[in-house]
C-alpha cells in the first residue's frame, strides 16, 4: 500500500510539473503546496500571495495551491522541490532541520524571549542570511510566514511544571531537536505524523502534543485534549521555499514579482494570524478545556542546558549569540 502510494504521488507531481497557459497570452504557472487546511491563517496568506502575483505580474505568472497535504508530508514535499517535481512549498522550520543543521537553532526552547524579538530576527540580517543557506540543497527561502510560539496541550494531566511531564508521551514534530526538548523537560517525544495524531489523541495512544493555538483549532484537537498549557516554549515559524531548479527558470522580471508577492503575503498572513491566535484561544475556552498560564521560570531554567550545549557547537554558538543580541 505505501509502495501504491508513493507511486501515485510521483505521477501525480509528473503532472504538476511547472508549465504556461497557452491563451491570449502566456502564464506560467507554479505548483504550490502544503500540509495546512484550507481554514488556516497560512493557506489564506498563500491565497493572497497568488492574488498579488497575478497584480503585479498582469496575469503573467499564477500559483496553484495545493493544501491538506495533498502532494505529501512536509519532508516529502522538500524532496519534490529537490528534484523539481514541485515549485514552491511551506514548512516549518523543524522540517528543515534535516537538510540544513542552522535551523535547528529555531527549534532550541526560549532561544528568544519575546514576540518583538522573534520579529526582528526573521525580518533582519539573520532572517535574510537563513533564507539564502538552504541553496546548496537545492531550494531557496522566500519569505517567513508567523506561526506563533508553541505549547503543550494534554489529554488526561494538568502540566504546571517540566517535572508534570514526567512518564508522558507527547507528539512532537519529526525533529531531532524537539526530542531533545522534551527529554529536556523530562517527557517522552512520539514523533506521530500530524495527520494521524487526532486518532493518537483519542486513543491515548499519545498523552499530548505541541503547537500553536491556530493549528490544535483547525485540526480540532481541542475536541480531545483537556488541558491547554500556555508555556510557549519555541517560536518556530513557517518558511516559503522554492526549488532552485523552478528559480533558475524564471528571469529577473518573474523574480522580483514573486519575491515581492510573498513579502506583500507575510504582512497579510501575519495580521490574520493574529486573529486566528485570539479565536483559537476562544474557541479553546469554549471547549471547556482549562487553560493553564504556568511559571515559565522552571521551563526556561530546564532548557538553558541545552541551549548551552549548542553554544558550545561552533556550527551554531555564533548564530545563537546573535539571536540573543536580537533585542
Amino acid at each position: 500500500m505505501k509502495v501504491f502510494k508513493v507511486t501515485l504521488t510521483l505521477f501525480l507531481c509528473l503532472l504538476l510539473l511547472p508549465g504556461c497557459k497557452q491563451g491570449e497570452k502566456e502564464t506560467r504557472v507554479l505548483k504550490l503546496a502544503h500540509g495546512l487546511s484550507p481554514t488556516h491563517s497560512v493557506h489564506q496568506g498563500l491565497v493572497f500571495m497568488n492574488k498579488r502575483l497575478e497584480e503585479l505580474s498582469g496575469g503573467k505568472m499564477s500559483l496553484d495551491i495545493y493544501p491538506s497535504s495533498q502532494l505529501g508530508s512536509e519532508s516529502q514535499c522538500i524532496e519534490l522541490l529537490q528534484v523539481g517535481s514541485l515549485d514552491i512549498t511551506k514548512v516549518s522550520s523543524a522540517s528543515l532541520e534535516g537538510f540544513v543543521d542552522l535551523f535547528k537553532v529555531f527549534g532550541l526552547p526560549y532561544v528568544m524571549e519575546s514576540r518583538e524579538q522573534y520579529f526582528k530576527v526573521l525580518d533582519g540580517p539573520i532572517g535574510d542570511e537563513l533564507l539564502t543557506v538552504t541553496e546548496p540543497y537545492w531550494f531557496r527561502g522566500l519569505a517567513y510566514f508567523d506561526a506563533g510560539a508553541r505549547s503543550f496541550y494534554t489529554t488526561g494531566r494538568a502540566i504546571h511544571k517540566p517535572e508534570d511531564l514526567k512518564g508522558l508521551k507527547i507528539r512532537v514534530q519529526q525533529s531531532p531537536i524537539a526530542m531533545e526538548m522534551m527529554a529536556a523537560f523530562g517527557g517522552s517525544a512520539a514523533p506521530v505524523d500530524w495527520g494521524e495524531l487526532y486518532t493518537a489523541l483519542q486513543s491515548n495512544v499519545v498523552d499530548g502534543a505541541e503547537n500553536n493555538t491556530p493549528s490544535i483549532t483547525t485540526a480540532f484537537h481541542h475536541e480531545v485534549a483537556k488541558y491547554f498549557i500556555v508555556n510557549e516554549h519555541t517560536m518556530c515559524p513557517d518558511v516559503i521555499i522554492i526549488s532552485s531548479a523552478t528559480w533558475e527558470k524564471l528571469n529577473e522580471q518573474e523574480r522580483a514579482w514573486l519575491q515581492q508577492a510573498a513579502t506583500d503575503a507575510t504582512i497579510h498572513q501575519r495580521k490574520l494570524w493574529e486573529e486566528q491566535e485570539k479565536e483559537s484561544l476562544q474557541e479553546i475556552k469554549d471547549k471547556g478545556i482549562e487553560i493553564i498560564y504556568p511559571d515559565k521560570k522552571p521551563f526556561i531554567e530546564a532548557a538553558q542546558p541545552m541551549i548551552e550545549k549548542y553554544k558550545q557547537n561552533p556550527v551554531y554558538r555564533d548564530l545563537i549569540e546573535k539571536i540573543q543580541n536580537t533585542l
